[in-house]
Order: structure tokens, then sequence, then C-alpha cells
């Protein structure tokens, strides 16, 4: 470098320097990236300049003195001027690097904030998903594999082992009545005719049962509108499906019906909707409730005679003496030897208007009942029904017994 470049190195070198601090109250990055690097570059250019000037100062003392001239006088302050630019530089690259590293340790603070709320957020969404009664499924259009959340393993019993099936044994586990229209809204949403994928079906249990899923997701698309990945939730709605359907079937199975019609329709299409060997209905006979009398009695596909019994050692004493639902799921005969061969019991009270127990609703089975039978909003729906058939029936036998007291009086 010529003597020319090494004056104006320093020069530009502070020119520069000052501007990235200046850039420092608004741009701290960025004025530090700058200042630091050229009041380093600088100071360099101001040593060198510094020798220079002296060797040049020497050299022209020599020739100076083999001619017989004179040396050039020192410029009164330049040295001065010099050296105290190079202590401003000096200074300035200081405090350049002081920012720069509390800048450093401000965004390293910053960062470790950042991934500490993240850690945070991650185990929230973990919590959530765990306790859920959903499935989390993901979807890789590319190599046609669904990873599978262990939750959802877990809800169709499956095989613990991997994160992921092929998709072809997750459409194999659709049930072959839904399996058309669950592929048609999948692919339509990943056409993008629909905002987003719902549909429920049935998928088939390891057991070799089938449970109903309302499934919901979303496609995850590139900038041109392609999905490339799906992901969703599927949530476990048999029971509401068991309900809506008991529901079903016994509206319909009772509809149009009135007095011992509807108790015989109630009794046997509820026996059907739940899978159980026998359902009954009674009206209390005594004051207090010691005995009740059916109204009609369905067991093993048909109908017995009604009949009157005593409620002491039975389940219903129970249910119609302390006014509540009484579920046994197994081991009832040996509870009550009355029940010889049944092994569960559910029975439910049934209210007259004035909220008076006049009779209940039961169902025995030979197997066990589970959880699932335990829909009790279901019941007192059609137990009402069954409480405005018995007062309506008590009101009418009532007004025949008056009616016929009135025929007999003397004309």
């Amino acid at each position: 470098m010529n003597l020319r470049g090494r004056l104006l190195l320093p020069g530009a070198g502070m020119v520069l320097a000052a501007t990235g601090l200046a850039l420092w109250p608004g741009l701290l990055p960025a004025g530090l990236a700058l200042a630091l690097p050229v009041a380093a570059l600088a100071w360099t250019g101001l040593q060198a300049l510094l020798h220079e000037r002296w060797v040049m100062a020497g050299r022209d003392a020599v020739r100076a003195a083999l001619a017989g001239q004179p040396g050039r006088p020192a410029v009164p302050g330049e040295w001065l001027d010099l050296a105290a630019r190079a202590g401003a530089l000096r200074l300035a690259s200081e405090s350049a690097s002081a920012l720069q590293r509390q800048a450093l340790d401000q965004v390293a603070s910053h960062s470790q904030q950042m991934e500490e709320a993240l850690r945070l957020s991650e185990a929230r969404y973990v919590t959530a998903v765990r306790g859920a009664n959903d499935g989390l499924w993901e979807w890789d259009l590319a190599s046609r594999r669904v990873l599978c959340s262990p939750r959802w393993k877990h809800m169709l019993g499956v095989d613990a082992d991997g994160d992921s099936l092929p998709v072809e044994q997750w459409q194999q586990r659709l049930h072959p009545a839904d399996r058309d229209a669950a592929m048609a809204a999948l692919q339509a949403h990943l056409r993008g005719d629909t905002e987003r994928y719902e549909h429920p079906h049935r998928l088939q249990h390891a057991d070799g049962r089938y449970r109903w899923v309302l499934s919901r997701g979303t496609a995850l698309r590139r900038a041109s509108g392609r999905a490339y990945r799906m992901v969703g939730l599927d949530t476990d709605i048999t029971q509401l499906k068991r309900v809506e359907s008991i529901v079903e079937a016994i509206a319909n199975g009772t509809a149009g019906q009135s007095g011992e019609s509807f108790f015989r329709a109630l009794v046997q299409n509820f026996a059907d909707a739940l899978r159980v060997d026998s359902a009954f209905v009674t009206e209390c006979s005594s004051r207090p409730a010691t005995r009740a009398r059916t109204l009609a009695f369905w067991r093993a596909g048909e109908f017995d005679p009604n009949f009157d019994y005593e409620l002491a050692g039975t389940p219903c004493e129970r249910v119609i003496q302390d006014d509540r639902l009484v579920c046994h799921h197994d081991g009832l005969a040996q509870m009550f030897p009355r029940e010889a061969g049944y092994a569960s019991y559910l029975g439910l009270p049934i209210h007259a208007r004035d909220g008076g127990v006049i009779g209940h609703l039961a169902f025995l089975d030979t197997a066990p009942m589970g959880n699932d039978m335990l829909v009790e909003s279901v019941y007192r729906i059609f137990a009402a029904r069954a409480g405005v058939e018995i007062e309506l029936g008590r009101a009418l036998s009532r007004l025949e017994a008056r009616s016929g007291s009135d025929m007999t009086l003397p004309g």
C-alpha cells in the first residue's frame, strides 16, 4: 500500500466506525457488525501511518544531511493529533466490543427464554392430547404412512410396537358400509373442495368389534395449494352412537302406542336395542310399596304372562324404596338367589307427576353388563312416558269404577 492509501485508510475507518456507532440506538446488531471491524481496521491503518511517517522522517533527515541541507522541521501538534486520533479509535473499538458482548448476552438470554416458553407450550400440548379422548394421527401423503399417537392405538387396540401404519391398513379398518363415503370425504378435502375434513365412521377394533369415531382433520399445503400432509383427530363416539340408536329404535317402536301395547313395545324394543335377555316394566301394587305387578315382561324373545311379586329379596326393592338407579354388573344370582340364571341387573324408578315412585323399568341379562349400559338419561325419557301411561291407566280405571257404581244406583 502506498502512503496515500495509508493516509486515507484511518480517516475512512474513523468515518465508518462513527457511522456504525451512530446506528447503535436503533439498529444494535447492524451497528455493531459495522462498527467493530471498521474500528479495528482504522486502528491498524493508523498504526501503519505512524510507522510510515516515522520512517519517512528518518529518511528525509538522512538525505538532507548528505546533501548538506537542514531537515524538515516537525509540524507542531502533528504527532499529538495522530496519537489522540489513535486513542479515540482504540476507545471506540473497545466500546464497540463491550456493546457487542452486551448485545450477544441479551440475545442469548432472549433465546433461552424462548426455548423455555416453547418447552412449556409443548408440555401443555402433550398433556392436553394425552388427557383427551381424541386420537391424534398424521398422514404423510408421499410415504403413504399414517403416524398414530398412543391414544389412537389404545382406542383401537392396535399393537403398541411402531408409531405408524400403511394407509392401506387404515383403510382396511373402515367398516365396509362406511369406506366409500369416508374416502370420498377425505379426497374431497385433499383436492381443496372442502375447508376441512370431518366424517363419522366405524373403525374395527383389534377385538373384531367396530368403534364409532368422529374423524376431523386439515391438510397442510404447499404454495401451489397441493396437499403434502394431513393432520387430524379421531374422537370415540361409540357411546353417543349407541344412545342415538337406542333412542331411535325405542321411539320408532313405541310411536302411536298406548296402554298395554305401549308397555309391551317398550320392553321388547329396549331388550333388542340393549341386547339383553329380559326387560320388564312394573307398577307398585301396594302402599307402602312392598309389592309390584308387571305390566309387560319380555324374556328370551317372547312375552311372559304378567304377575304380582314381593319386592323383598329382589334387586327391584332398592330401586323402588330408595328411589334410585341400581346396577349390578355381575354376580346377581349370588346376591339374590331368587334371580338364579341371571348375571346382571339394571333398574330405575318410574315417577308420578307429584314425584312419587309408582313403578320401575328393569333389565336382566345372563351375561355381565358393561359400563356402556349406564345411559340413564335415555332410560328416564321413556320411564317418564311409562309414568304417564300408568297414571292414565289408573285414571281410566277409577273412571270406569265410578261409572259402574253410578249405573247400579236405584232409579
